[in-house]
Parts: C-alpha cells; sequence; structure tokens
C-alpha cells in the first residue's frame, strides 16, 4: 500500500509546535516534494488551462477549443492567491459562460486587482469586497464586472445600498436577538428598579444577557447547521457522489422532509446513473460481440467509436482508430450516397462485397453518423457452401444406393464364374473365351463402382466438416512443421514474429498441405521455388505462400466446388482450406502475383 499526503502548511513547524503528531510525520515523510505555487510558476498556466478546459468542455458537452487572446492575457496577469484550485473553477466558470467557441476573460470572472494605492481584492474580507463592489457599480461611468450596462441609480437608493448588506446567517442572528430583546428589555427595567442588591442585580443581568445572546446564537447555529448539510448534499449530487445521506432526518418537521426528500432525490438519481451505467455496459458488450463492423464518426466526419469487428476490418486497434477522419480510414464512401446499399470496398482486414445501413443520432446535442457494414461476400459463400453441402449429401446417398448393389452382384457373379470355369463341362475353348471376358467386365464394374465410392468419400467432406477444437497453436511450429512434409520442390521459411493463437492445429495444417502442394505443383512445371512466411499486422495474423509456377488463369472459380486446374485434382481442396479459415475467423484468398510470375495465398487469422 502506498500513501500519498498533501498540505499546505509548514508540517515541521506544525509538529514542533505540538500541533502534528512527530511518529505520523517520521512515518509519511519518505520522499518530500515541494510544489511552489502557482504564480511562481506561471509558465504552466497554459497547460493547466487547457487541461481544465478540455475536461469541462467535454464534461458538459460544449463545442469550446480555446481562450481567446484577452483571456490569456488575464490567466497570466492575475495573482492566483487560490492557487490551482482557483484556476480550476475559473476555467470551469468560463466554460459555462462562455456562448462561442472560445473563453473570454469576462467568462472566466477574475477579479481585476484594485489601482492606485487600494486593498487588493484577495485581501478584504466578504462584507468589504461587497462593499467595494457596490459601490463600483453605483459610481457614475462604473459596471458591474462588465456583465450589465450602466443604469441610473437614484441618490436614496445610492444611500441605501452603501450600507452594509447583512448575510443570511447575521439576519437570522438579529431576528433571534429581536425576538428576545422586548422579555429581556423589560427583565431589565423591573431589576433595576426593584429592591435588590447591587450583587444580585448584577447577577441577575449577566445571567438574563448570557441566556439572551446564548439562545440567538444557538439559534442562528442551528439554522446554518441545517443549511450547510442540505448544501453539501446538493453539491454531492452536483458532483454525481450519490453516497452521502441526510441523517436524523424526520417528518414532523419541515427540515426533516426537505432532508427526507433530498435523500430520494438522491436514490432516484443514483438509480438513474446505475441504470444509464448498465445499459452503457450492455450496448457496448453487444457491440463488441456482434459480427458488424459499426463505427461512429461526429459532426466533423472523425471517428468516435469502432466496435471489434471493426478493428479487425481496419487491421488495427482502436487507439490508433480514434481520431481519424473516415477518408483517411479509407470509409469516406460510407458517408455519402443512400442509407442502405451495397458497394465493393476493400480494407486491410478483407475484401469483396459489403451492405452498409447508415443512421444519424445525437450525443452531447450535437449529431453523429452511425455506420454498420456487413460482409455480403461471406455470407454469400456460406449459403453456396450450404448448399453445396445438401447437393453433395443427397447425391451421394443416392449414388451410394445404387452403388452397393451393383458392387454386390458384379462380386458375386464374378465369384460364380471362376467357379463355373474350373468345372469340365465348360473347358472348350469358346466358353472359356466367353467367360474369361465376362470375368474381366465384371471385374471392371466392381473396381470402378468402389473407385466411384471412394470419389463420393472425399466429396463427402466438405459435408462433415467438424467444427475447430481450440487450443494454443505456436505458429513458428505449426508452420515449420508442415512445410518439411513438401520434399518435391525447395520450399524457403521466411519467418516473423513470434506469436501464438487460439486454433485446432489438426484442421490448420491440413490447410497448409494443402496450400503448400499446389505452390509445389505449380512450381515444379517452371522449376521455381516455394516462400512461406508470417507476419502480425494489428490483431491480426498473414501467412502467406508464394510459388513461381505459371500463375492461375481463372481465379473466379478457384472456390467453387469440384473445379480444378490439374489434371488430377479433386477439387475440394481450396474448398475445404477456405471454410477451415472462415471457421477459425479468418480469410483465404488467392491472387497472381504483381511483381513476378507465379501465385500469392494470403490466410488470414484473428490473434
Amino acid at each position: 500500500m502506498r500513501v500519498l499526503a498533501a498540505t499546505n502548511a509548514d508540517v515541521n513547524a506544525e509538529a514542533a509546535a505540538g500541533r502534528f503528531r512527530q511518529d505520523l510525520l517520521f512515518r509519511l515523510n519518505t520522499i518530500e516534494i515541494h510544489i511552489p505555487p502557482l504564480r511562481d510558476r506561471r509558465e504552466d498556466v497554459d497547460l493547466l488551462a487547457y487541461h481544465f478546459l478540455h475536461g469541462y468542455a467535454q464534461r458538459y458537452r460544449k463545442n469550446i477549443s480555446g481562450f481567446d487572446q484577452a483571456a490569456i492575457k488575464a490567466l497570466h496577469e492575475h495573482a492566483w492567491p487560490g492557487n490551482v484550485r482557483e484556476l480550476d473553477h475559473a476555467v470551469e466558470r468560463g466554460v459555462l459562460l462562455s456562448p462561442g467557441p472560445s473563453v473570454r476573460a469576462a467568462d472566466l470572472g477574475l477579479r481585476a486587482q484594485a489601482s492606485g494605492g487600494a486593498a487588493k481584492l484577495e485581501e478584504m474580507s466578504l462584507d468589504e469586497v461587497e462593499r467595494y463592489l457596490i459601490q463600483r457599480t453605483l459610481e457614475p461611468g462604473g459596471q458591474s464586472s462588465g456583465i450589465e450596462p450602466q443604469r441610473h441609480v437614484s441618490p436614496a437608493a445610492k444611500t441605501w445600498t452603501g450600507m452594509t448588506r447583512l448575510t443570511y446567517e447575521r439576519r437570522i442572528q438579529l431576528l433571534a436577538l429581536a425576538a428576545g430583546f422586548p422579555g429581556s428589555l423589560i427583565a431589565m427595567i423591573l431589576l433595576w428598579h426593584g429592591s435588590y442588591s447591587s450583587g444580585a442585580v448584577w447577577t441577575l443581568a449577566f445571567l438574563i444577557l448570557s441566556l439572551w445572546l446564548g439562545f440567538a446564537s444557538s439559534l442562528r447555529h442551528r439554522v446554518v447547521f441545517s443549511l450547510q448539510t442540505l448544501s453539501n448534499l446538493l453539491a454531492a449530487l452536483r458532483e454525481e457522489d450519490f453516497s452521502l445521506r441526510a441523517r436524523g432526518a424526520r417528518s414532523d418537521d419541515a427540515m426533516g422532509e426537505v432532508m427526507i426528500e433530498v435523500n430520494a432525490l438522491s436514490e432516484v438519481l443514483r438509480q438513474q446513473r446505475l441504470g444509464a451505467l448498465e445499459a452503457t455496459a450492455l450496448l457496448r458488450t453487444v457491440m463488441e460481440e456482434i459480427d458488424l463492423a459499426i463505427f461512429t464518426f461526429d459532426n466533423s466526419t472523425k471517428l468516435r467509436l469502432v466496435n471489434r469487428a471493426g478493428e479487425r476490418l481496419l487491421g488495427r486497434p482502436e487507439g490508433r482508430l480514434l481520431g481519424f477522419t473516415a477518408e483517411e480510414l479509407g470509409l469516406g464512401a460510407c458517408l455519402e450516397g443512400e442509407t442502405a446499399h451495397t458497394m465493393e470496398l476493400a480494407f486491410p482486414g478483407g475484401s469483396g462485397r459489403w451492405g452498409l445501413r447508415r443512421g444519424t443520432f445525437r450525443q452531447g446535442g450535437l449529431p453523429h453518423h452511425l455506420v454498420v457494414l456487413s460482409d455480403l461476400s461471406r455470407t454469400l459463400r456460406d449459403e453456396e457452401r450450404k448448399a453445396w453441402q445438401r447437393l453433395i449429401r443427397v447425391l451421394g446417398h443416392e449414388l451410394n444406393n445404387s452403388l452397393a448393389p451393383i458392387q454386390s452382384v458384379a462380386q458375386g457373379l464374378e465369384s460364380g464364374l471362376l467357379s463355373a470355369a474350373k468345372s469340365s463341362e465348360l473347358q472348350s475353348e469358346a466358353s472359356a473365351s466367353i467367360l474369361d471376358d465376362l470375368r474381366q467386365g465384371l471385374g471392371i464394374i466392381r473396381s470402378r463402382t468402389e473407385a466411384l465410392g471412394r470419389f463420393m468419400a472425399a466429396y463427402a467432406q466438405l459435408a462433415r466438416l467438424p467444427q475447430p477444437k481450440l487450443l494454443s497453436v505456436n505458429v513458428s511450429e505449426w508452420v515449420s512443421r508442415t512445410i518439411k512434409l513438401e520434399t518435391r520442390v525447395k520450399v524457403s521459411l521466411l519467418k516473423g514474429p513470434n506469436v501464438v493463437i487460439s486454433a485446432d492445429a489438426d484442421q490448420l495444417e491440413q490447410l497448409l498441405i494443402n496450400l503448400v502442394r499446389n505452390a509445389a505443383d505449380a512450381t515444379l512445371e517452371t522449376g521455381g521455388s516455394v516462400q512461406v512466411g508470417w507476419s502480425r499486422q494489428g490483431s491480426q495474423l498473414d501467412v502467406w505462400v508464394i510459388d513461381e509456377g505459371p500463375g492461375l488463369p481463372n481465379t473466379s472459380n478457384l472456390f467453387v466446388p469440384f473445379f480444378t486446374t490439374k489434371p488430377g485434382g479433386s477439387g475440394i481442396g481450396l474448398v475445404l482450406s477456405r471454410q477451415i479459415a472462415e471457421a477459425h475467423g479468418g480469410e483465404l484468398t488467392l491472387r497472381n502475383r504483381s511483381d513476378a510470375r507465379g501465385c500469392q495465398a494470403l490466410l488470414r487469422l484473428p490473434v
């Protein structure tokens, strides 16, 4: 546990005077930092003022960006007797009173120092300050701090307002004294005119005066204490501190009812604030978990909010996205055109056809834009894959129903012919030739039905791909282990950073085997080599396989089931590979190289 203590008093002098415990001072005084007052380090005024300005502008939802020249001059010339706390409140006052984008000098409410040898305002008492300001207001040509215009005031009014204005506490005390004055005066008159000894008179007079002044002071203290308690409660509500409560509130007196209502108001505000926080937390959780890229932009098209899917799409974390404009992020086209339409877009985290929905809302009194992007290409691919899977299941079922009896009958006939060929009744040359032809034909029928069955079993993998079992996978070990399985061509490894991802190691290994085998098949035609490597881009892992083959003649049908460019290919390797990638929340793309001959396969997975 660390303790940080601060004071504006000389603790060493206080400890020497016995007003501060020396043992506590020795426990706290490990490292002492002396911070000079603000008037001795005026170079910090601008930094602190702008820090407070941005905080209060966001808190009160006001579009204020700075101070005008007069306000900056006033900040520099002020003596700051209240130190940083006075500067904090002055800036807060300026933000609240400013009607425009800049805080003016009049908005700060800084009192100018008295000139001509007059005393400074910070050296005056509260009554002296009030009297001084009232007199300045009533002087010919005087103004009330630049807020109200000059008014004509009659001499009688000047005489009345020139008197010291009583505070609320003093008025209560005077009223209490006035209430007890008649009784005390009558008692004193009766006492002095009665036949009492001088000692008794002075004793009773002192007792009457003490009780009179004591009750008046007690009444003033009681009223002031209740109002101060109420003021503290309201200040806590203004600062959004709903933990304070008024104790001893009763419903059978006026002040108790006020305290009860303040406590009820505090509880209502606490519940509302708690509900708002819970609703905000729920909204952020839903936004993070939803598989749609969500962006919000302010009126100047700067990004203010993005969810996890949006981070993956743009290939950067939230801290490196907020504050950039839509044009800088490549989302400028999303703020134009119809509010709901489809468009072709390319991002670091994916490309293809996207469904766009755009709306508007207000936050802090300012308009904002909401942009939602959904990947239509992946949705279409999912529906296409499901259609192929249903088709394969139907075809496989029907073909297996037909192939099974054909294969069984062929095997039975072939066995019968072998037995008949060995009998003595069918030993003629013509019969032997016919039996041999029949046996060969039945063998061909049996072998082709077996091959067709294996063929359908291979295609059935498209409909039976299991869900990945996510475990920790070291990328370096996974890639190094997989490329060793290819021995026909030279495979170069370009190592990247040490990354561990959550994935199904068996499925990823099969995916990379398919990519490397395809690259090797293409490279065998030209006598080139294959390169495999990986890199990390923010929260995404990129694994690429580059070959020096002839390239792809047709890239539009690469992921169509049963389509292949190799003579002996089955047409399901790339389809299975893309299914594995998308099951891991990633993406697999193939394209011809632009810098040289050959093809590049790019696997992008979340980290």
